[in-house]
């Protein structure tokens, strides 16, 4: 397997990597059948880690964070990936990566200082509720309203396959608050709290795969919001979470990039011992120069994210970059998952094993962050 690590990390986060590989390897890998079967994460899970502060890579450390930087943002995607738990990956990453960074970098100084230290620390769950029933990639077909009323916004709508809605206390969510507005304007941004009168969390959704993580619809039904818990500018929104975007990609296909290493290393090992026509299935040229194919295809899209945080933590865009990886890396994952499983023979297909687990978690990531087609429309209109 390709390791960048010497060309790209320093040791900060070098250390952070191998720090949260031996969390993992102690407290999610043993206990991870167990909360897929629970449907669930526990909250002990958020509050360890807000302990080892890796919950806080997007949070200054005035407000108990680490701050780390896009670098750090992969190194967290592919050790989260590498644990096979796509649930798990998803809901911690969507708590400390993808919404995190909204409060950082909109909240007013009041509601930072007052809800970042618990999303740092772990004890507030965080869920990022932007996706609806009539619109998922396309962002500006979002219906929810928040209408002013005194000094409080009154939300109406639903929101669905929102990661972490039952087990959230906090979510950030978006709504329009200009109705005579076109396309990406008059949508507003709000830090909302769970609980109350016309909030509503649905049913934890029966997933193919992300079992750990518990998805579920969220319902308003004029529910009161402050109005200091706007975050940003009001009819500015959709272009704020656009800002997001380009860490959340990364974020996605560093998690495809550690499930796919993972997969492959559990696959080479299988087919080095699996006796076969007198021999190993690895004595075998096609089984050979597949995975060569697969290991090839891996590092060279494992270079283009490395380079492409590389020229976030320089300042620059990597808008194209993330675009072109969003689009290739979920598909390269369940291509590869799919050919590992299928090298696994019928074990490959039975519930418990780690590769039946990549091959049907592989799935969602190309939906996540904008569909495989969207962003072949989003990387062309960048050439």
């Amino acid at each position: 397997m390709l390791n960048l690590d010497q060309d790209y990390l320093s040791d900060e986060h070098r250390q952070f990597r191998e720090q949260l590989s031996r969390y993992i390897a102690r407290e999610v890998v043993p206990h991870g059948l167990q909360w897929e079967a629970a449907g669930t994460l526990p909250r002990s899970v958020y509050r360890q880690m807000g302990e080892l502060g890796f919950l806080g890579l997007a949070i200054p450390a005035e407000y108990g964070g680490t701050e780390l930087d896009a670098l750090a943002t992969v190194v967290f995607g592919e050790e989260l990936g590498r644990s096979s738990f796509g649930g798990f990956g998803s809901a911690v990453s969507d708590h400390a990566d993808m919404a995190a960074p909204v409060i950082a970098r909109a909240g007013s100084e009041d509601l930072k200082r007052r809800v970042l230290p618990d999303i740092a620390s772990g004890n507030k769950i965080l869920g990022f509720a932007v996706t609806e029933p009539g619109g998922g990639s396309d962002l500006t077909r979002m219906k929810t309203s928040a209408t002013r009323s005194g000094d409080h916004w009154l939300l109406n709508g639903q929101k669905t396959f929102i990661t972490s809605a039952v087990s959230a206390d906090v979510f950030i969510t978006v709504a329009r608050t200009d109705p005579q507005a076109k396309g990406g304007n008059g949508f507003s941004v709000f830090l909302i709290e769970k609980g109350g009168k016309g909030f509503t969390v649905g049913k934890n959704f029966d997933k193919t795969g992300w079992c750990s993580a518990d998805m579920s619809e969220l319902f308003f039904d004029n529910f009161a919001v402050p109005a200091a818990n706007m975050l940003g500018e009001e009819g500015k929104g959709f272009y704020m979470l656009m800002q997001g975007l380009e860490r959340e990609r990364m974020s996605l296909c560093a998690q495809c990039i550690g499930m796919m290493e993972r997969a492959i290393t559990i696959t080479l090992e299988h087919v080095k011992s699996r006796a076969a026509y007198g021999r190993t299935l690895w004595d075998l040229q096609a089984i050979r120069h597949e995975m060569a194919g697969y290991v090839s295809e891996v590092s060279a899209a494992k270079l283009m994210l490395y380079h492409a945080a590389a020229r976030k933590v320089r300042g620059e865009s990597a808008r194209l970059e993330t675009s072109m990886l969003k689009a290739q890396v979920p598909q390269l994952l369940k291509r590869v998952a799919d050919g590992c499983a299928q090298m696994h023979g019928a074990s490959g297909y039975m519930r418990g094993t780690e590769i039946e687990r990549i091959f049907r978690d592989a799935r969602p990531y190309s939906l996540g962050g904008g569909a495989a087609a969207v962003m072949l429309d989003e990387v062309a209109k960048l050439l």
